[in-house]
């Protein structure tokens, strides 16, 4: 079944030693670390296949829409960002279009026609105002805060605020990411939208273990801004929540078959 996660805020007693110290870098490597409480993270790729995507076609041109935000107003996408909005439900399958995208050391699942659309540098960004669009923005977004550029990424790409600003404060005395060495998908399995509306959602990874069988889950907050999703930290500038191990995948939409 579908682990427990809060929607929002809190610290659990499991997951408040970890939120207390400094050494922390977001990407899924980091976030086993933290589920399976030091254990040896991933290494090398899955046994099921997977596809890259190299950028290589064009994002397919969906029909200019105007969506609406929570309040009613006609919402302001980015320059050149259109989607089809059309899906609200939460999702039971991944996109069919589905794809793997090289950031780094990681593989992050992408998608032509749920975002990211567009991409600046670290900066992936256009997504979907829809579940998928959340569930995606949440696994490029966060995953590029480990790299060189995460500075852009947290000005453009979360919620302006003590949030930030906390985030901020900690990421600085981190160190980055090294973006050489093989990257594979073997870290995001699956994810769950805990809960959804237009305004703001929560999304819970799930993401493969160093046992086989076992998992760990972690929640992030997004928040529906500026014609985009985006970030929504804890005025702690906490990113992650709802942390556990689980020990299957009852509950999630799975990336690979």
């Amino acid at each position: 079944m579908l682990n427990s996660g809060r929607s929002r805020g809190g610290s659990g007693e499991w997951e408040k030693p970890f939120w207390q110290q400094r050494g922390w870098m977001i990407s899924a490597g980091f976030l086993l670390v933290l589920v399976f409480m030091g254990a040896v993270a991933l290494v090398g790729g899955g046994n099921s296949q997977t596809q890259v995507d190299d950028d290589s076609s064009p994002a397919p041109s969906p029909s200019p829409t105007t969506t609406q935000a929570g309040g009613g107003a006609a919402d302001a996408r980015p320059a050149g960002c259109r989607t089809d909005d059309s899906e609200q439900d939460k999702p039971t399958e991944a996109p069919k279009d589905f794809r793997w995208k090289v950031d780094g050391t990681t593989l992050v699942p992408v998608s032509k026609t749920a975002g990211p659309l567009k991409y600046d540098g670290p900066v992936w960004y256009c997504y979907a105002h829809t579940p998928m669009g959340a569930v995606l923005a949440v696994h490029s977004i966060t995953d590029h805060l480990g790299y060189a550029g995460w500075r852009e990424v947290v000005e453009r790409q979360v919620v302006p605020g003590k949030g930030r600003d906390a985030l901020i404060a900690n990421r600085t005395q981190e160190k980055d990411r090294s973006p050489s060495g093989k990257a594979d998908a073997s870290g995001y399995s699956g994810f769950s939208v805990l809960a959804y509306n237009k305004d703001w959602a929560t999304v819970m990874f799930l993401i493969r273990g160093p046992s086989a069988g076992v998992y760990g889950t972690a929640s992030v907050n997004v928040r529906w801004q500026d014609g985009d999703w985006k970030l929504d930290p804890e005025p702690d500038g906490t990113i992650y929540s709802g942390m556990a191990q689980v020990s299957g995948t009852t509950g999630f939409v799975t990336w690979e078959a």
